[in-house]
């Protein structure tokens, strides 16, 4: 998708004094007056496809892409519904859509004495959802030669407003013509990436921002600033990949964040943070710094595999395979990457398929009677004459593809666990010592299954399943038990089995995220066919339109314009259309 946001989304005068000063723009039309007639006038004239942008704000919000004429007037009214809700504006700007870009920003330091320098460039192409994912300095993409260039139209930019202060000026980039690049915008701001230059420089953008607003000159030249070394930045986020990056929130029960030699870690999570849908869903920041590249790409994966977030859903998972992507890797990087290549990095994320014997194994481990004097027959290893029986769960997970079936019998460290009928597995569980700096707090009352003890209090455990051993955390909230590996994590529930009055209800339209409902497109009466729009629900500043789950008449709309409703909640129910004899 196209990067961020736009070259004309700060204002007009700024644009055209850009391109005055010789930095190229991308076409377009920022006349903010424009109205939803006037938008399919310019795209016309630009030529598809088109990019409609907020005027008042960035980070992709509001920004909706038309690729032909037929699909610009839907796309006009989602950006500006978006754009009203997030920036109280509805104002919209249009310019021509770069296919397959690379983001590239400058960060730029000017005093109040008439010196402007740069400090290099970001690359933050890999995006999801117009928003950056993950960043780094400096970029492969550029020769010397070129960062030089790029780093000279930055200052230029600066300087043709007069701009006094830390910025950014933003640039579009030609993937296949590193020498063709145009200007995007400029935050008159530090941006959230600012850490991996200030790795890569040594230089304090914070205190540099603040000496420049006290009004102090710059204490150095543009020749003084080197580049060295490479750093990247992973923003770690309550969403959940594997369901379109959707928002998702929780209460944070368990949390070790990463340390050591190259590693930095901006966090706003704490022990017992909830997080709500109110705000953008970026939790965190993990940096790395390295010598070279792959050095940093190298710290920086080890470093998302020692972070643990239990009781919110992350992208952590997913953050690791995107840093293990072929293309990632080889530094072959554009906007679209991971759109392209969403299936492959969601189904490269750490697995799943061991969770089902984790699940049970960590239950067997709970039940398992832990005092000096243990009477045998309250032990659960399914002893009998014969044929040792099994304990049995079906439970249901992301990354499972459905509800799972398995059984364990014998003792935690002598046991068999079989998923769906399989061959039995030889395994084991004990109960391991936290990790230095592990933090959990108590779940919200009962484990799983209604029992008490060491997982509703949140613990670690090593497991070892056909001779391969691995260290989960664990923490039970409720009924759901929470379990986490190498940086992964999933809400793991006992499957509820649907009654005949459950299944007949098949056309309960459910939300996929916590949110606010923003809009409402059906009233009971109505005739829907399947995946008609019924309820808008806007999370972290996002939208989901929730549509019809069957054909047939809305029997009942449950919510109204701006009611708050949680993860699954029934917003609407459709009866089903009779079948056809």
């Amino acid at each position: 998708v196209h990067p961020g946001y736009g070259f004309l989304s700060e204002n007009a005068a700024f644009a055209a004094a850009c391109a005055e000063a010789g930095v190229p723009v991308v076409p377009g039309r920022d006349d903010p007056a424009m109205t939803d007639a006037d938008l399919v006038e310019a795209a016309a004239q630009i030529g598809y496809p088109v990019l409609l942008k907020p005027s008042a704000g960035g980070g992709g919000k509001g920004m909706r892409v038309a690729t032909d004429a037929a699909r610009l007037q839907a796309e006009i009214a989602g950006a500006r519904r978006e754009a009203a809700a997030a920036f109280g504006d509805d104002t919209l700007f249009v310019e021509r859509f770069v296919d397959r870009p690379r983001h590239l920003e400058v960060q730029v330091l000017a005093d109040a004495h008439g010196t402007t320098v740069h400090l290099g460039e970001r690359e933050c192409s890999l995006q999801r959802r117009h928003q950056k994912v993950v960043e780094e300095a400096p970029s492969v993409l550029l020769s010397s030669a070129m960062r030089d260039r790029i780093g000279a139209a930055a200052v230029a930019t600066a300087a043709s407003v007069g701009y006094v202060g830390a910025g950014t000026v933003e640039f579009l980039v030609a993937a296949a013509n590193p020498e063709e690049f145009f200007f995007l915008e400029m935050n008159t701001r530090l941006q959230v990436e600012h850490p991996v230059t200030e790795m890569v420089t040594g230089i304090d953008l914070v205190a540099e921002q603040l000496r420049l607003a006290a009004g102090e000159p710059l204490s150095y030249t543009q020749a003084d600033i080197r580049l060295t070394g490479h750093a990247v930045e992973a923003r770690v986020y309550a969403e959940d990949a594997a369901r379109g990056f959707l928002p998702t929130g929780g209460r944070v029960l368990r949390l070790e964040e990463p340390s050591g030699a190259g590693v930095r870690v901006d966090s706003g999570l704490r022990l017992g943070t909830t997080v709500g849908s109110t705000y953008d869903p970026m939790l965190a920041k993990i940096i790395a710094y390295g010598p070279d590249r792959d050095t940093a790409l190298d710290r920086l994966d080890r470093a998302l595999a020692r972070t643990c977030v239990l009781g919110v859903t992350t992208n952590i998972g997913f953050l690791r395979a995107l840093l293990d992507h072929p293309d990632t890797r080889a530094g072959r990087l554009d906007t679209g990457l991971i759109e392209r290549d969403l299936d492959d990095l969601v189904a490269a994320a750490p697995g799943a398929a061991d969770l089902p014997a984790v699940y049970a194994l960590a239950r067997l481990l709970e039940l398992t009677p832990d005092t000096p004097f243990v009477d045998p027959w309250d032990v659960p290893s399914g002893w009998r004459p014969g044929e040792h029986s099994s304990l049995h769960w079906t439970i249901t997970a992301a990354g499972l593809g459905g509800p799972v079936e398995v059984g364990v019998r014998g003792t935690p460290a002598d046991a068999l666990v079989a998923v769906d009928g399989g061959e039995p597995i030889p395994a084991a569980v004990e109960w391991a010592e936290a990790s230095p700096g592990a933090g959990t707090t108590a779940g919200t009352g009962a484990g799983p299954g209604g029992s008490v003890g060491r997982l509703s209090a949140g613990s670690e455990l090593v497991v070892t399943l056909a001779g391969r051993t691995r260290r989960w955390r664990a923490v039970a909230d409720g009924a759901t038990l929470w379990l986490g590996a190498d940086g992964a994590a999933w809400p793991v529930s006992e499957h509820r089995r649907l009654t005949a009055a459950a299944v007949k209800a098949g056309g309960e339209a459910r939300t996929p995220m916590p949110g606010t409902v923003i809009a409402v497109h059906a009233a009971a009466g109505d005739e829907v066919a399947v995946g008609a729009p019924l309820v808008v629900v806007e999370a972290m500043k996002m939208e989901h339109t929730v549509g019809a789950p069957v054909a047939g008449v809305v029997k009942d709309v449950l919510v109204g314009i701006g009611e708050q409703v949680t993860l699954d909640a029934v917003l609407a129910v459709v009866d089903p259309a009779p079948a056809e004899s």
